[in-house]
């Protein structure tokens, strides 16, 4: 048993240090070898913890694999609903506008891809990991782009049938499309992808 190990008083904080060096060698791991390829043992080693400090926080290599994957989504900006209430198209379009720039960064880093790379892979036989993803990376910026197109269609900027929900899952394939790509894009032609595929579905301004 190593120092991290001996018991805490109780009621004393955990030290977020530990956590954060936790979550990213578990989610270098994962990204590195895959879930079956991750153990916990792995993880306090590149951690520099005990495994039962990895433990007294996690209860399974699952619940840590999809705490990792939700630390990943790093600075890409998630405004909620009370950010977004009562504003306009054109007003919902510039926060989306404003956002892509980090977007791109984030997306176009090849740890972030090979990331979604073993999201994908481990959907079927983890499905906890891909739910942990959905939730925090996609749901998000699914509900600001639905909020967009829906003040587009009630400003009668895209027509009054639009299927919402399609287009939105079209955008996302397409971006997750072109990240997957032998040769994917750098953060300056990943911008200008987003800027491009946004527009053609009526979340910003055609002139984008």
């Amino acid at each position: 048993m190593t120092a991290a190990d001996v018991p805490r008083g109780r009621g004393r904080p955990r030290d977020p240090r530990t956590d954060d060096a936790i979550l990213r060698a578990a989610l270098e791991l994962f990204t590195e070898h895959g879930h079956a390829g991750t153990s916990i043992e792995q993880i306090a080693r590149r951690a520099g913890v005990g495994k039962l400090t990895v433990y007294r926080r996690w209860a399974s290599k699952d619940e840590l694999i999809a705490a990792a994957v939700e630390s990943a989504r790093g600075e890409i900006p998630s405004p909620g609903p009370d950010d977004l209430a009562g504003l306009s198209y054109a007003e919902i379009s510039q926060v989306i506008v404003d956002a892509l720039p980090v977007s791109a960064r984030t997306l176009a880093e090849p740890g972030y891809r090979a990331m979604l790379a073993q999201v994908l892979g481990s959907s079927v036989t983890h499905p906890g990991v891909m739910t942990a993803f959905w939730r925090n990376h996609l749901v998000p910026r699914r509900h600001t782009a639905h909020l967009a197109l829906s003040r587009a269609v009630e400003e009668g900027v895209l027509p009054t049938e639009t299927n919402i929900e399609a287009l939105i899952d079209m955008t996302v394939g397409a971006v997750v499309y072109r990240l997957l790509r032998p040769e994917p894009p750098d953060a300056d032609e990943l911008l200008e992808y987003l800027r491009t595929v946004y527009a053609q579905a009526g979340m910003i301004p055609r002139q984008w």
